[in-house]
C-alpha cells in the first residue's frame, strides 16, 4: 500500500506541473476518485477545469471521454441507442460516451432536465437501461461535471435531489500571481494543452490500482468517537437556523467514505477529526440550502460550514 500511496502522491505532483497553482483542488479530486464519488467543478471559463480532468485521466491510463452538453443534447446522445442492422436483421447497441472510465460532462447545467436525469441515473446505478436491457458500465466509472457560475440565461440548474448524487462540489478559483506567472513561463517554453502534449505525460497508476485503493480505503479504521463527531455535525446541519435543508443520510455515508479516502491519501490508516473537517466544505456546499434571511444577510454556505465546524467540539 505504501507503493500505491507514493503513486498517488506522484499524480498530485505531475498534475501540479501542468495545472499550476491548484494543489488543494487536485488533492480534493483525488480524494473523490478514491472514494468512488462524482464531482462538480464550478468556475469561470479558462481556469483549467477541462485540462485538469484530462491530465488526471492520462496519468491513470484511463479511458477518457468529454461531452459538451447543450440544450439540444438528448439522452440517447449520452447513453447510446440501438441501431437496426439491415444485413443481420438485428438491433445492435451503439454505445454512447457514458461507456467510459472518466467522463467529463462539460456545462452540465446547459442541458435539459431529461438529459441530466439520464446521466445522473447512470452515475447512481452504474448501469444503463435501453429498450428493456441493462448494460453495466466499467468498474471504474467517474463523472466530473463542470458548470459556469456566471451565466444563468439558457441554463437548467440541477435540483437539490440531483446535486446530492455528487460527492463534492469544488470551486475553481483564479490562480495566484506567482502561479499565473509560471503558466505564462510554461506557455513561453512551448507548452500547449493539446492531446499531443498531454500524451507525453508518463502514467503513474492504472484503473486497477484505483480499484485496489478503494478496497484499502474501506479498511481505514474509524473509532466510535469519530462517528459520534460526524453524526453531531450532521444533526447540526438539520437544526441550523440559517438553513432550510440539512444533509441527507446519503450525505452522511459519503462524508464518512470521503474522510476515509482523505486519511488514506495522506498516509493514515485511521480517520481523525482533521480528516472529517478537511472534506466538509466540498461535501456540504452543494447540499445545504440557505434560508431567505441568511441570503439577505450575505451569508454563503461556506460561511455556515466554517461556523458549524467551529461550534462542535473536537473529540480528544
Amino acid at each position: 500500500m505504501n507503493e500505491l500511496q507514493a503513486s498517488f502522491s506522484r499524480i498530485g505532483q505531475a498534475v501540479s506541473q501542468v495545472v499550476v497553482g491548484q494543489p488543494v483542488l487536485v488533492d480534493q479530486l483525488l480524494v473523490a476518485l478514491l472514494a468512488g464519488g462524482h464531482v462538480i467543478l464550478e468556475g469561470v471559463p479558462g481556469t483549467g477545469k477541462t485540462l485538469l480532468v484530462k491530465v488526471i485521466s492520462q496519468l491513470l491510463q484511463a479511458d477518457f471521454c468529454r461531452v459538451q452538453l447543450t440544450p439540444d443534447i438528448l439522452p440517447s446522445d449520452i447513453l447510446g441507442t440501438n441501431v437496426f442492422d439491415l444485413n443481420d436483421k438485428t438491433f445492435t447497441l451503439k454505445k454512447g460516451p457514458v461507456f467510459t472510465q472518466v467522463l467529463l460532462a462539460d456545462e452540465v447545467n446547459r442541458t435539459p432536465p431529461k438529459t441530466q436525469a439520464a446521466l445522473l441515473e447512470a452515475m447512481e446505478e452504474q448501469q444503463v437501461s435501453l429498450d428493456g436491457t441493462t448494460y453495466p458500465l466499467p468498474d471504474l466509472f467517474w463523472v466530473v461535471a463542470t458548470q459556469n457560475p456566471l451565466e444563468f440565461e439558457g441554463t437548467y440548474p440541477l435540483p437539490e435531489a440531483q446535486l446530492d448524487r455528487f460527492l463534492f462540489k469544488l470551486v475553481v478559483d483564479y490562480p495566484s500571481l506567482e502561479a499565473e506567472k509560471q503558466m505564462l513561463l510554461n506557455a513561453q517554453a512551448g507548452f500547449e494543452a493539446k492531446r499531443s502534449h498531454l500524451s507525453q505525460l508518463n502514467p503513474v497508476a492504472t484503473a486497477t490500482d484505483i480499484l485496489n485503493v478503494r478496497q484499502a480505503v474501506k479498511k481505514v479504521t474509524v473509532q466510535e468517537l469519530i462517528l459520534d463527531y460526524l453524526l453531531t455535525l450532521i444533526q447540526k446541519t438539520r437544526q441550523h437556523p440559517d438553513l432550510e435543508i440539512g444533509t441527507s443520510p446519503r450525505a452522511a455515508v459519503q462524508w464518512l467514505r470521503a474522510s476515509k479516502a482523505y486519511a488514506w491519501l495522506h498516509g493514515q490508516d485511521y480517520v481523525s477529526p482533521d480528516s472529517v473537517k478537511a472534506v466538509a466544505a466540498p461535501l456540504l456546499r452543494h447540499r445545504l440550502l440557505l434560508g431567505a434571511e441568511a441570503q439577505l444577510d450575505g451569508l454563503t454556505t461556506d460561511d455556515v460550514i466554517r461556523g458549524l465546524l467551529e461550534s462542535v467540539p473536537v473529540p480528544r
